[in-house]
């Protein structure tokens, strides 16, 4: 069997119009190497013909390897299989839609030749983006910076080169809500970004909308945090501490006949407060039980249909 030296894997997801164009560059890109590479195509459940694309484009090209999942499972874990089906001494994440040039591979390859061994790409430049997407995803990567317990870079999605070591780490980190950029900080090693500048979306829509987006943070917060938590803390000692304060104030004001805290209206405000309080501290203790709850159910993360034999 031919050594591979540069796996890419790309996770599919009715993306007809655009995956030839893909697949094109990408050969043209790799080709410059000289090395042995391979494409993944991981199909996650498309439904508008790109299932059977794949196929075809794997039984022409011995490079081009297809993996069909049963049904779609999410971004995170298609990628998640290409790295358990990738056979190279370094893998690349890139998305098909080609907002991630192809050619910017060339230069995540230089940085890793030169020893390092996770090369993230920085978004210096975003084309063909909303400001309103633009301002949710600065902000997206600010708060995760400040919060979660490990230093994930600004402005960096999945767009990544990892070493083969790494690679190996991250496939036996089996959890259900997976986070990929922060699992490959979080694993540590020798890293370094090289800033792009990103396109414009070939063709088609994009498949992280604002729904999509803030499950992934949420995903990020839990998985890397225990924030939300401690939140819940702070509510619960703030509002004990108005509770102290309150007493002896009230008390001195009924004593001095004040009639500013007579009626319902003050002890109707403080038990939806407090009501509030508890119930935002639950829904923190349920999202992390959750989480909990689907770790011990021990389901695969992911049914393949169909996939290359190694």
């Amino acid at each position: 069997m031919t050594k591979i030296t540069y796996s890419i894997i790309a996770p599919i997801y009715n993306e007809i119009e655009i995956i030839d164009e893909f697949c094109k560059r990408i050969k043209m890109v790799m080709d410059t190497t000289s090395e042995a590479w391979e494409l993944i195509l991981v199909n996650d459940g498309s439904t508008d013909g790109s299932t059977e694309r794949i196929r075809e484009l794997a039984s022409s090209s011995e490079q081009i390897r297809a993996v069909i999942f049963a049904r779609n499972f999410g971004h995170q874990i298609a990628v998640t299989a290409g790295l358990d089906y990738a056979r190279g001494e370094s893998v690349t994440i890139i998305d098909a839609d080609l907002q991630d040039p192809p050619e910017v591979v060339l230069d995540l390859i230089e940085k890793w030749k030169e020893g390092y061994q996770v090369v993230y790409a920085v978004r210096s430049e975003r084309e063909g983006e909303s400001w309103f997407k633009k301002f949710t995803a600065s902000l997206f990567y600010r708060i995760i910076y400040k919060i979660t317990d490990v230093e994930i870079p600004l402005d960096t999605g999945d767009f990544r080169l990892l070493d083969r070591k790494v690679v190996d780490v991250m496939n036996s980190m089996r959890e259900k809500h997976r986070f990929l950029r922060g699992m490959s900080s979080w694993i540590g090693y020798k890293q370094i970004g090289v800033e792009y500048k990103r396109a414009a979306r070939f063709a088609g829509e994009t498949k992280y909308p604002f729904k999509k987006m803030l499950k992934l943070a949420l995903n990020a917060i839990t998985g890397f945090s225990y924030f939300p938590l401690q939140v819940a803390s702070y509510f619960g000692f703030a509002s004990a501490g108005l509770a102290i304060i309150a007493i002896p104030v009230v008390a001195i004001m009924r004593m001095t006949g004040s009639h500013f805290f007579e009626g319902q209206t003050t002890t109707l405000i403080s038990v939806l407060f407090l009501g509030g309080v508890q119930l935002i501290s639950l829904g923190i203790l349920g999202e992390y039980i959750g989480r909990l709850y689907d770790e011990a159910k021990g389901r695969p993360l992911y049914i393949v249909s169909e996939a290359p034999e190694d």
